[in-house]
């Protein structure tokens, strides 16, 4: 088995690919069949606030059994003239004679824009380390990645990005403040984030609305559904599909992600949130 198939880091990606409504790969607009138009590169921000805090607490299936494996918390300061968001994972210590995970993901963006200016992840799992600071050019489209396992032990490369390029957390916070409401049911949605040097293009199917979503342990919820495209590989058989449910109010969080991986099953669900920007409109009881 291979021990990346569960690492926080997969989950920390699923969250991403689920907020995707756009692509960000165009620096103007996505025009969809239904005539839907998205601004990409020029966005306001009316859905989170510095002090947000959201947790996630993250689950394992083998052999038919749900493990408790750890948690991941998302936050975002306040820096002046650029916010800060940040992740960070950890396996319980009752799961780490199984395998341990230490992750940390930061993005520093352009209020303005959402764009991000510098990303940084500083990973350990299991056996695996990687530290990798990307330093992004938007105007030129140059990504540049000061990666290795330490970071003393680093190397620098540079890469040609495509226009309005984000990175694996900035996509969440920018998609969040994108109006979907007129998506068509089965509607597909391109989305690209560059991550470990390599620019990555997905889909996301949008599969409607469901007003009576139990989300363990948090209540019933009014929702919106999501199937995100993953690649099928070390982590994913072929036809696997991922099922992601967000809040259908104006804060859009995710409340629920399940997605069945090589062996076994992954599953992350809301633990608990702070600093919303809006009241949880979505709960119905």
């Amino acid at each position: 088995m291979r021990m990346k198939t569960i690492r926080v880091g997969l989950v920390l990606a699923v969250l991403c690919s689920l907020m995707a409504f756009s692509n960000p790969a165009n620096p103007t607009v996505i025009r969809e069949s239904q005539e839907q138009v998205v601004k990409l590169c020029d966005i306001e921000n009316t859905t989170f606030l510095p002090g947000e805090e959201i947790t996630y607490k993250l689950y394992y299936n083998w052999n038919f059994i749900w493990l408790s494996a750890g948690e991941v918390t998302f936050r975002v300061k306040d820096l002046g003239h650029k916010y800060h968001f940040s992740a960070s994972g950890r396996t319980y210590k009752s799961y780490e004679w199984f395998f341990k995970v230490r992750d940390y993901y930061d993005s520093y963006v352009n209020k303005e824009s959402l764009l991000p200016e510098v990303s940084v992840r500083d990973v350990a799992e299991g056996g695996y380390k990687l530290y990798d600071r990307v330093t992004f050019d938007q105007k030129k489209n140059i990504a540049r990645s000061t990666r290795g396992k330490t970071r003393s032990e680093t190397k620098t490369t540079e890469h040609v990005v495509d226009d309005c390029m984000h990175d694996i957390l900035s996509i969440i916070y920018f998609t969040r403040n994108i109006e979907f409401n007129n998506l068509q049911e089965n509607a597909q949605i391109p989305i690209k984030i560059f991550m470990d040097n390599e620019v990555w293009p997905l889909r996301v199917r949008y599969k409607g609305k469901e007003e009576k979503k139990k989300v363990k342990d948090n209540g019933t919820f009014k929702t919106i559904k999501f199937a995100p495209e993953v690649i099928a590989g070390q982590v994913f058989n072929e036809n696997a599909e991922m099922n992601v449910w967000v809040t259908d109010d104006q804060n859009k969080i995710p409340l629920l992600i399940e997605s069945p991986v090589a062996v076994g099953s992954v599953k992350a669900v809301l633990k608990d949130y702070k600093g919303l920007r809006y009241d949880m409109t979505a709960k119905v009881k």
